[in-house]
Order: C-alpha cells, then sequence, then structure tokens
C-alpha cells in the first residue's frame, strides 16, 4: 500500500503530531523528480507526501497541452504505479490553488475523487490545497467553507492557507507586509467558520514570516511563537490540545532551530520545493560542464552518445535531488518513522 488510503492518510498525520516530527512534502514536476522524491523517503525510510503545484500540473501535461488537470491525473497514476515498489507510504496533494484556478484544477480533481469514491474506490489525491490567502479573509473562509464540504464528502484532506506567504511561486506573488504572520483572531475566525475537524479534516497554513524562495540563512525573519498563540488561543476555546494540523511554506533559508519550533507547536507537513530544485538541477550543471566536448558535437565532431543520453545526467540530477529529500526527513525527524 505505497500510496496511502484516506485512513492511512490520518493515521500519518496523527502520528506525526503525537510523536513530533513532521513530512516533507516534495514539490514534482517530472516522472524523474517523483522518482527522486521516492528514492530520498525510501533511503530515510520515512512516509512522505508529494505534491503538485498549478504550474507543476501544467508542465506535466506537456507544453502543448497545457492541462492541469490532465498533468495531475497522469502524475497520480504513474505514482501508484511506480510507488508501489518503495518500502515507504507516500499521500499525493496538490499545492497552491488560488481562486483564478479552482475551476481549472482543484475542483475538477475533487470531482474525480468524488466518482472514484461512489464506485468503491480511494480519491486521486489524498489532500487538496485552496489558497485563499490572496483574497480578504471572510471570502477565504466562504470558500473554504464549500471546499471543505466536498473534499470531505471525496475523503479528502483539505489544506487552507491564512495570511500570507511572501515571495513569489508559480506567479503567485505574496507582499511583504504585516500579513506574514498570522493572527490569534484570524485563526479564531477559521474555527469557528470550518471547525476544528468536526466539519471534515483540513490543514492549515498560518503564517509567521514565512517567504517562497531561496534565502540564505537566517534572512527569513520567522516568528515560529506565532503558533503556538494560534494553537492555545483557539484550543482554549474549542477544548482541543493543538487543534489545527499546521502546515510550514517557505521553508528555505530557515535555521534549523526555528523548523524544529514550529513542528512543536503541531506543524505535521513541511513543504520543500526550490532546495531540491537546486538539489536536481546541480548535478546537470556539473556533468555538462564537465562532458562538454561530449554532450556537443563540437567542431563538427561527433559527440558521445553515452554523455548526451539523457538517462547519464539524469541518473545523476535523481540521486541529487533524492539525498536532498532524506536530508529533509533528517531535518523534519521523520527519518526511520514509515508505517511499514
Amino acid at each position: 500500500m505505497p500510496i496511502a488510503t484516506p485512513e492511512v492518510y490520518a493515521e500519518m498525520l496523527d502520528r506525526a503530531k503525537a510523536r513530533g516530527f513532521a513530512y516533507p512534502a516534495i514539490n514534482v514536476t517530472s516522472s524523474q523528480t517523483l522518482n527522486a522524491a521516492l528514492r530520498g523517503f525510501a533511503e530515510a525510510e520515512s512516509d512522505g507526501i508529494i505534491q503538485v503545484s498549478t504550474g507543476g500540473a501544467e508542465y506535466l501535461s506537456g507544453p502543448t497541452v497545457k492541462d492541469m488537470v490532465v498533468g495531475a491525473t497522469a502524475l497520480a497514476e504513474y505514482a501508484r504505479v511506480v510507488a508501489a515498489k518503495y518500502p515507504v507510504t507516500v499521500a499525493l496533494h496538490t499545492d497552491h490553488c488560488p481562486k483564478n484556478k479552482l475551476d481549472g484544477f482543484m475542483r475538477p480533481l475533487v470531482d474525480i475523487s468524488l466518482e472514484r469514491v461512489s464506485k468503491g474506490l480511494d480519491p486521486l489525491f489524498q489532500s487538496h490545497m485552496w489558497d485563499g490567502s490572496a483574497v480578504p479573509l471572510e471570502e477565504n473562509l466562504e470558500i473554504a467553507k464549500e471546499l471543505l464540504d466536498k473534499c470531505a464528502r471525496a475523503r479528502i484532506v483539505m489544506e487552507m492557507e491564512i495570511g500570507v506567504v511572501g515571495g513569489e511561486e508559480d506567479g503567485v506573488v505574496g507582499e511583504m507586509n504585516e500579513k506574514l504572520y498570522t493572527t490569534t483572531g484570524d485563526a479564531l475566525a477559521t474555527a469557528e467558520a470550518v471547525g476544528v475537524g468536526d466539519q471534515g479534516r483540513y490543514m492549515l497554513a498560518a503564517t509567521f514570516g514565512n517567504v517562497h524562495g531561496v534565502y540564505k540563512p537566517g534572512h527569513v525573519k520567522l516568528r515560529p511563537g506565532v503558533l503556538k498563540e494560534i494553537q492555545e488561543a483557539v484550543g482554549a476555546k474549542f477544548g482541543k490540545d493543538k487543534p489545527f494540523d499546521l502546515v510550514f511554506h517557505g521553508g528555505s533559508g530557515s535555521l534549523l532551530e526555528e523548523i524544529h519550533e514550529a513542528i512543536s507547536y503541531g506543524v505535521v507537513k513541511m513543504n520543500i520545493d526550490t532546495d531540491t530544485q537546486y538539489a536536481f538541477t546541480r548535478p546537470v550543471a556539473d556533468h555538462m560542464f564537465r562532458n562538454y566536448d561530449g554532450v556537443l558535437k563540437v567542431d563538427g565532431d561527433v559527440g558521445q552518445k553515452k554523455t548526451y543520453d539523457p538517462r547519464a545526467w539524469g541518473k545523476s540530477a535523481e540521486a541529487g535531488m533524492a539525498a536532498r529529500v532524506t536530508e529533509a526527513c533528517e531535518h523534519l525527524k521523520s527519518s526511520g518513522t514509515k508505517l511499514t
């Protein structure tokens, strides 16, 4: 059972919160990056989450097709086949979906899962993210309530975001302002609107200074204590310890102690994208620079087929990314925690 069932996914999230670790959620854009993520999880003996963004899904469908639903579906089906050979359990997730892409991405994918569930099958994806950070909180929560109901019927965990993650991802730009820090008022409003698990399970990306992109350690000004304040305020009102399953976005450049502090407050999932992109591409650049006269037919020569064969540099790319995934598991304390 390499792809988690809804019940197993719930168990994964519960175990992470109870045992004080978080799952790396690795963004992938191809079969190669998917294989690299699976390899990294297996080598760390960690279960994990594999996710695809709107841009990643479009890319997966092919540059002439550009269909996010086709790309995401193809990834999910491919993952079910290849993941069966790995001794870890993974969940499939879709990343940031803003309001203007709901009808072309998240909603159709949930519909596919509703149809699958009606036939006794598991949902296509185990979770989907609604990113309402760019709209007013009231509208964000109104849409979240509608989507959560639909996700619950499809046996899917929903992820939502309150506050704003700074930086840029897939063309969505988060401004660097006070909205980088979610307030307890916003968290209470969220719990009142969509419950604390009673209306359907969801994960919450609450912001505490997070910024998408790549930064040197110490550049991003995180305040993990914001998460503690949110959990305590909502927990006191609803009589539930750490009521939110929290998600950490924009973690590049974060100090390890900040990551561990965030996990202690109930973070169960941390998105990893920028760092694994570099880890995948760096070995490719090395290969090309070292084998310039082999990958190019310089001065009318014939080059070296074994050198420009995509498998030659592709294996190095996958190994580089897999190593970074394994490192992420170590940082998030999920190494050695696999279910099976």
